[in-house]
């Protein structure tokens, strides 16, 4: 077992980073204000409620329904919203099956389900973190916080005043969660709506749930032949098409799509450009036409029926008590519902000594992911639409605070041999962790001398896992992007508003504070969501509403916007130079 004092300092920090952000970082120019709505904003009724005014109903007819919503702070909101079939009972692991005809009269005006989470792993190798666990796994407390298998909504979200007529470009949300946990319920667009409105682009805001962990990415040659693997994937993609067919109800535009995720959201905006060979045609039209993605892009993996995901499928089998069948997939299907949450989570999660080397990840099947992502990227074989990619400075502290007692460069390269690329030789991996300096100034939390240092070795490991699976991988992304699309634009950049933050430095998901809710009114959080909204409506982040600093494009001249609490500035893509070639050059040997 791993020391818990160090699972208690995580669970403090991620408190803490939760609650106590405010307090760390200087602010600056307030966001405008929410109330100082223009009188007719591009594509809406010229007479928008003021924002004091709440708690009134709206009603939309739709395509496939009737969905009675709340209206609040001048947006309004329909959640919980069905985009296909219960994946329930004969639908268990199954792919989604969008709904044939009405459902009816929907009350959307709550909170939507959420889909059962895999919170902490119940075999985390952490005593603290198994304990807790076994508790956040049950299906008392999954039942508490909304979880269930019912789960296939999406929630919709518009700026009040908003009508069928209004053709509004679309933003839609694919939350992160390492493919294990997350819930569209956590993600209310407020903050993005008021923001767009001020800058005069208005926009029609959705936020998919889909399946994830065991439920939505099981692997094994089982799965394989049965055609249910990648099931979150298409459950987004599902989601994607219910936009197609009625988001015109909703006043937006379904041929002005933008899919925008951040993490495992992140990496599957990729997924969904990549999937089917890169075709994201929907009854003869694209399903979007542009993305953005916030730390994550190409994750190599190994096949479906792989060693790896075989293993996970056969101890999942084991804890269920399936292992004596014939058919160990209909016996999964046929399990209670709590039975088959606890052998779901028995496997190692994120936040445990495993960390990034996870059980539950998108996997090339030969159909919806037709080889590996990043084989994918390289032949091509991906949707050439306009993207912006980038990162938190620091994304691998988050992960690294459970890993200790890889101090010296041979624990590291047996760690990454044994948890994650079991094709790689330690050869290989030592000359890679040789890249990275042992030295304590040099790692992550970046540029900040000898602090951090959680224990020996910390800093140099949080660089490596930080870099290998978001940082370094992004820039190799979009080299092979400029590669393969020369005339395709995409945009960069690296988040740094939170140095100083102590142990995690710019963590992995601190922008969800930052970017998505615009808790903080500093420049940052004003900033990036102005860009966001110009690329949503111009497929440009420079064009539209007025921004302090053009930010170039990538490809042209390899560079990339940073971005302060107070201020930006546009770098060299350059930084572990050593690191990203050895990457980019071996990235066969990378797959997880």
């Amino acid at each position: 077992m791993k020391p818990t004092s160090v699972s208690s300092l995580l669970a403090g920090l991620v408190g803490f980073a939760a609650t106590g952000l405010t307090a760390s970082i200087p602010q600056e120019s307030p966001l405008p204000d929410p109330n100082s709505l223009p009188s007719a904003a591009p594509g809406m009724s010229p007479n928008l409620p003021p924002l004091e005014e709440r708690g009134l109903d709206v009603t939309v007819q739709y395509t496939e329904g009737t969905v009675t919503g709340i209206t609040l702070l001048g947006v309004e909101s329909f959640r919980g919203i069905p985009f296909a079939q219960a994946p329930v009972g004969n639908l268990r692991l199954k792919p989604p099956v969008r709904n044939n005809g009405t459902v009816g009269t929907i009350n959307g005006q709550g909170v939507g389900p959420s889909c059962p989470q895999m919170y902490l792993s119940s075999s985390s190798g952490n005593e603290i973190f198994q304990l807790a666990g076994d508790f956040l796994n049950l299906p008392i407390f999954q039942t508490v916080t909304g979880a269930s298998e019912d789960c296939l909504t999406l929630n919709v979200q518009r700026p009040a005043g908003t009508t069928a007529n209004s053709k509004l470009p679309v933003l839609f949300w694919i939350f992160g969660g390492g493919f294990e946990f997350g819930t569209n319920a956590l993600y209310d667009g407020v903050s993005l709506l008021t923001q767009g409105v001020n800058i005069g682009e208005p926009f029609v805001f959705v936020a998919v749930n889909y399946r994830t962990g065991g439920f939505g990415f099981l692997g094994g040659k089982e799965i394989k032949a049965d055609g249910a693997s990648n099931l979150g994937l298409l459950d987004q993609r599902a989601g994607l098409q219910w936009v197609a067919d009625n988001i015109a109800s909703f006043g937006g535009d379904p041929t002005k799509v933008t899919i925008w995720g951040e993490s495992a959201g992140s990496i599957s905006v990729f997924d969904q450009m990549a999937m089917y060979g890169g075709d994201i045609t929907y009854k003869g039209k694209p399903l979007f036409r542009a993305g953005i993605m916030d730390s994550g892009s190409v994750v190599p993996a190994d096949p479906v029926d792989g060693v790896k995901a075989q293993a996970i499928y056969d101890a999942v089998v084991a804890k269920a008590g399936c292992s004596g069948n014939s058919d160990t997939l209909a016996c999964l299907r046929g399990l209670p519902y709590e039975t088959f949450l606890a052998a779901a989570t028995s496997v190692p999660g994120i936040f445990s000594y495993n960390s990034l080397a996870l059980s539950y990840v998108p996997r090339p099947d030969g159909t919806v992911l037709t080889d590996s992502p990043h084989v994918l990227a390289k032949e091509g074989k991906f949707a050439a639409v306009p993207f912006i990619i980038g990162d938190q400075e620091d994304e691998g502290t988050l992960f690294a605070v459970l890993t200790s007692g890889l101090s010296t460069t041979a624990k590291i390269a047996e760690y990454l041999k044994t948890y994650y690329f079991f094709g790689a030789t330690m050869a290989q991996l030592t000359a890679f962790v040789d890249t990275y300096s042992p030295y304590v100034w040099d790692g992550s939390p970046f540029n900040t001398g000898i602090f951090n240092e959680l224990y020996p070795g910390f800093k140099r490991v949080a660089a490596i896992l930080g870099d290998m699976t978001f940082t370094l991988s992004r820039r190799a992304f979009l080299q092979i992007a400029a590669n393969t699309n020369p005339n395709t634009p995409s945009w960069s950049y690296l988040s740094s508003y939170n140095y100083g933050f102590p142990i995690l430095g710019t963590f992995h998901a601190s922008d969800i504070l930052q970017t998505f809710y615009g808790i903080l009114p500093n420049y940052a959080s004003a900033a990036i969501q102005t860009y966001y909204i110009n690329f949503l409506y111009n497929l440009d982040p420079n064009k539209g509403a007025a921004v302090k600093m053009q930010w170039p494009q990538w490809s042209k001249a390899k560079q990339l916007m940073q971005f302060f609490s107070l201020n930006g500035q546009v770098i060299n893509d350059n930084f572990r130079q050593d690191s990203y070639e050895y990457l980019i050059n071996n990235i066969d040997i990378f797959k997880i």
